[in-house]
C-alpha cells in the first residue's frame, strides 16, 4: 500500500508542479515588464551581431553569417560537382559501348574477309583440279598422236633377241614424261 500511496503522492505533486510552473510562465509572458525585458534582450542581440559583423569586416575576418554563405556556397557547388561527375560516367560508359559496338565491327569485318577469302580459296583448288585433269588428258592425246617410229620388220632372230631399241627409249621417255607430270601436280597441291 505504500507503493501506491507514494505513486499516487508523485503524481499528485507532479501535476500541481506543472500546473504552478504553467501559470508561472503565464504571468510572466502577460507582465509587461518581462515582455519589455525580452524585447531589449533580443533587440541587444541584434545589435551585438551587427556589431561584430562590422568589428570583423573591418579586420578583414568573415563573420557567421559570411562563413553560413560560403557554407551554402560550398554545399551548391558540390552538388553540381556529384550531377558533373554522374553526367561523365554516363559519357565513359556510352563510349566504352560505342569501343564495343566498333570491335564488333571490325570483327565481322575481318569475318567477312575471311569468308570471301574461303571462297576464292575453294574456287581456286576447284580450278586446279580442272587443270590436273586437262593436263592428263592433254598427256593422254599427246601420247595417242605422236607418231610413232616406222615399225621395223622384225625377224625370227630377232624376236628372240627381245624388243629393239628404239621401242624400249620412246616406253622410257613415256614413263618419265608421267612421272613428271605426277610431280607437278602433286607440287600444285
Amino acid at each position: 500500500m505504500s507503493n501506491e500511496t507514494s505513486d499516487g503522492l508523485r503524481a499528485r505533486i507532479s501535476k500541481q508542479s506543472e500546473d504552478a510552473l504553467g501559470r508561472l510562465a503565464q504571468e510572466l509572458l502577460e507582465s509587461p515588464f518581462v515582455s519589455a525585458a525580452l524585447t531589449r534582450a533580443f533587440d541587444a542581440r541584434e545589435k551585438a551581431a551587427a556589431a561584430q559583423e562590422v568589428a570583423m569586416g573591418a579586420l578583414n575576418l568573415p563573420s557567421a553569417a559570411d562563413l553560413e554563405k560560403l557554407t551554402r556556397r560550398v554545399r551548391s557547388v558540390s552538388q553540381r560537382l556529384e550531377g558533373i561527375e554522374d553526367a561523365l560516367d554516363r559519357v565513359e560508359q556510352r563510349v566504352g559501348e560505342l569501343d564495343l559496338v566498333g570491335s564488333i565491327e571490325r570483327v565481322e569485318a575481318r569475318i567477312e574477309e575471311l569468308t570471301a577469302l574461303t571462297a576464292i580459296e575453294s574456287r581456286l583448288e576447284g580450278i586446279e583440279r580442272r587443270l590436273d585433269g586437262l593436263s592428263l588428258q592433254t598427256e593422254r592425246i599427246a601420247d595417242e598422236n605422236t607418231p610413232s617410229a616406222p615399225q621395223p620388220v622384225i625377224t625370227s632372230a630377232a624376236r628372240r633377241a627381245g624388243p629393239s631399241r628404239t621401242r624400249a627409249a620412246a616406253a622410257s621417255r613415256r614413263a618419265a614424261a608421267r612421272r613428271s607430270a605426277r610431280a607437278r601436280r602433286a607440287a600444285r597441291r
